[in-house]
């Protein structure tokens, strides 16, 4: 079992962290929300005052933060935890963050003998609770094999993608193919909708035919035909629309730097933003449904 520091305990940090604990691991944590540090105390984990104290003689550092500027803040400059770490351990970023910032930190932590691997997650809330996260990680063969029994505590696919930087390319790949599956499952319901069908029938069809697809299967946009999809729930809780806009504005930087044709990417980002503009932010982003008007 493995000395664990998870800074960033938040809808998905928190239940992260919560797996390594049932796994047998010792777990210290630290966020900026007292409360979610109480909730991994109460299960069993160790709060600390901040970051650097909380990755005091452990052999992992996983972060969970929102964007890439506070990721490099964290470990960069004169106050980050670089400076603090010894070299044996192993720092894993799950956040989703752009793969340059990735590839800065890394470098940064090559400097000094820290292995590093940047592994953001897909699956949602409701896999990071069962443990049944898909990881994608960017890093050496050996930084990744050193992670991987840590990761396979909190997560059912792990995947390794290529050098560093390579978790974050495959994760804005993912999600920019999400959410063109997800508009595109929304406008077929729609449209089946709006012309007498049964949105619950017609996604039985779709199913047993070529338009099957994830949406489909775990996560139907259209309320009332899959009990536990968020679309069922008001469209809470879930994947929220700004993550996904945040995510799709991340393939769209990665694209331009690659000069990369990202057509579909673009416009879905474009509906979303839309979408996000009009107060629904905070929603699932299944409900990209609503923006499509309807006779029903």
């Amino acid at each position: 079992m493995a000395n664990v520091a998870f800074i960033g305990l938040g809808n998905m940090g928190g239940p992260m962290a919560a797996n390594l604990l049932k796994a047998g691991h010792s777990v210290t944590v630290f966020d900026l929300v007292p409360e979610a540090v109480q909730q991994l105390v109460d299960q069993g984990a160790t709060s600390a005052e901040n970051a650097a104290a909380a990755v005091e003689g452990v052999d992992f550092v996983i972060s969970m933060l929102p964007a890439g500027r506070h990721v490099e803040g964290l470990y960069l400059g004169e106050s980050g935890l670089l400076n603090v770490l010894n070299s044996s351990a192993v720092i894993i970023d799950s956040s989703t963050i752009d793969a340059a910032t990735a590839r800065k930190v890394h470098a940064a932590a090559a400097e000094k003998g820290i292995a590093m691997v940047d592994a953001p997650v897909s699956g949602g809330v409701a896999a990071a609770a069962a443990g049944t996260l898909s990881f994608m990680c960017g890093g050496s063969d050996e930084a990744f094999a050193s992670v991987k029994p840590l990761l396979d505590g909190m997560g059912k696919n792990i995947f390794h993608a290529g050098d560093s930087g390579a978790g974050q390319v495959a994760k804005v790949c993912n999600n920019m193919l999400l959410s063109i599956l997800m508009v595109g499952t929304s406008e077929a319901l729609r449209l089946g909708a709006d012309n007498g069908l049964d949105p619950a029938r017609l996604s039985e069809i779709m199913l047993a035919s070529s338009g099957r697809n994830w949406t489909l299967e775990v996560y139907n946009p259209y309320p009332g035909v899959m009990e536990n999809a968020p679309a069922s729930n008001d469209y809470k809780p879930g994947f929220m629309n700004d993550l996904m806009l945040k995510d799709l504005g991340l393939a769209m930087e990665t694209a331009v730097h690659s000069g990369s044709a990202t057509p579909l990417g673009a416009m879905a980002r474009s509906l979303y933003a839309s979408h996000v503009s009009k107060g629904n932010g905070k929603l699932d982003f299944s409900s990209i449904l609503q923006s499509l008007g309807g006779n029903d």
